[in-house]
Parts: C-alpha cells; sequence; structure tokens
C-alpha cells in the first residue's frame, strides 16, 4: 500500500476535455499520473463512484468550494480520481461544475488504485472492484499525507482536513 514518502504510480488516467486548449483534443485525453505531478503540488482525493450520494453530495462539493483557499496555500492542482470512465467523469465535472477548480481524472481499470493498494471490493453490490474514499497530498510526485476512509465513513478525506495539511506544508 502507498504510504508518505512514496512516489505516485506511472500510470495512465483519463480525462474528459471539453474545450480545446494547450493541444488537447475535445474528449477523452490520457493523463500520465506521474508526469502530471511533476513539479506540482496536487490534492489528490478518490472516491467509489461517480454519481454517488457521498461523493456527489459531500465530497467533490466540499474541494470545489475550497479550491481557491487550496491555490492560496500552495496547491496547484485538486484531482478527482475514481473508478469509471472519462464520459462519465466528464458528466459528473459538468453536474458538480468542477471546470477550473477540480481535475476529474477517470481510473476507468482501477489501475491506479490497483497500483496505490488503496482498492475497495464492492462485487457483492455489482459494483465491482472500486477505489477507497482517501486523500493524498502530493509535492512534485510524492506523498506528503494519506488519509484514508474506513469502510462506510466520511471524516478524514474531506476538502477542510487536506487543507489544513496543506497549510502546514
Amino acid at each position: 500500500m502507498i504510504k508518505v514518502g512514496d512516489t505516485l504510480p506511472a500510470v495512465t488516467l483519463m480525462e474528459y476535455v471539453e474545450v480545446e486548449g494547450n493541444g488537447c483534443s475535445i474528449g477523452p485525453n490520457a493523463v500520465e499520473a506521474a508526469q502530471a505531478a511533476a513539479g506540482k503540488t496536487i490534492a489528490l482525493f478518490a472516491v467509489p463512484g461517480a454519481f454517488t450520494p457521498t461523493c456527489s453530495v459531500k465530497h467533490v462539493p466540499g474541494y470545489v468550494e475550497h479550491a481557491e483557499a487550496f491555490k492560496a496555500a500552495g496547491v496547484d492542482e485538486i484531482w478527482c480520481l475514481s473508478v469509471n470512465d472519462a464520459f462519465v467523469m466528464g458528466a459528473w465535472a459538468r453536474e458538480q461544475h468542477t471546470a477550473g477548480k477540480v481535475r476529474m481524472l477517470a481510473d476507468g481499470s482501477a489501475d491506479f488504485a490497483k497500483a496505490t493498494g488503496l482498492t475497495l471490493d464492492l462485487t457483492a453490490r455489482g459494483l465491482g472492484l472500486r477505489s477507497d474514499r482517501y486523500s493524498l497530498l502530493v509535492k512534485d510526485g510524492v506523498v506528503q499525507a494519506i488519509n484514508r476512509e474506513a469502510p462506510g465513513k466520511f471524516e478524514v478525506s474531506d476538502a477542510a482536513t487536506l487543507l489544513a495539511q496543506a497549510k502546514a506544508l
């Protein structure tokens, strides 16, 4: 399992891009996680699934609401990861109004979740292998803080907790 001091795994995530820019085409675009984090401070949080109750009502809105405070604390980008495809993450981004605040990154095959050891098996509920609910503070690709939730909980991976850690960094 990933721990403080480890580097982010070199896996490919996908991001649905609504507008052309910076050489990116509209639609799903590959994001190499380790490369995209290089030289930046990233507030990363992961959720079990897009459009699910806790994720949509509490988790994502907290990070959207505190986006400016994260920037003021030296965070370059906020990433939300979920084991969903890029099209679902793009639709969820529109619904959650994340544009310019939170990058909604798809871990469609759970490669990132598996590489970090932060998986959640929801096969019995018909949802397959998912990501645990957690947050990471990452500086130049190296994990500075990990906040992993107990099953069914939402107590330590919230925006306020990670923001306090970012301010202390």
